[in-house]
């Protein structure tokens, strides 16, 4: 996945861009960008899956509310609630920029590691995909209440992993 986003944003670029690379540090200063763009791009792919879940619920509820099973409708909300901070959260990140005179520098090891985390999250749209779905086919409230718990659960587990994120910025060395 990392390489696929890298080769389509490369194989994008103008033929002006083309003669650049052969400018010396406008190479790395490029590939860089290619890096920051594609984990941008991963970001908001991760992003607009929390949030096709996120529409999903919503959508659980207001037939909840239809039905009259208000008391499952307070634990759905808090989960929509977590996973629009998720969304949040994914669309607002940093993306791994460092000016010329930033304290912590961000070198292509850094950004590599941003997108690989980044991409680790793309398992957690599945497993809350897969908590959405039990939630929909919850026959009472009982196993709908079970099932928002699993979904809070893991999308506590998903905020929390994102919030890891910032320490993979904070490893980059400091400026000597």
């Amino acid at each position: 996945m990392a390489d696929d986003l890298r080769q389509k944003i490369q194989q994008a670029f103008n033929k002006v861009e083309q003669k650049m690379k052969d400018v010396p540090g406008y190479k790395g200063y490029k590939e860089k960008e290619v890096r920051r763009e594609a984990d941008k791009l991963l970001r908001m792919q991760v992003a607009r899956g929390f949030d096709e879940q996120r529409r999903r619920l919503v959508s659980v509820q207001a037939n909840l509310v239809s039905a009259g099973r208000l008391n499952a409708v307070l634990l759905l909300d808090r989960a929509a609630a977590k996973l629009q901070l998720l969304v949040d959260r994914l669309k607002t990140a940093s993306y791994g920029y460092s000016g010329l005179f930033s304290a912590v520098k961000v070198r292509e090891a850094e950004l590599d590691a941003l997108y690989a985390f980044d991409a680790a999250l793309l398992d957690s749209v599945d497993k809350v995909k897969g908590c959405v779905e039990k939630v929909t086919a919850a026959p009472n409230d009982e196993e709908l209440t079970k099932a928002g718990n699993c979904l809070i659960q893991v999308v506590d587990e998903a905020n929390e992993a994102f919030g890891q994120r910032q320490d993979v910025l904070l490893k980059a060395a400091p400026v000597s």
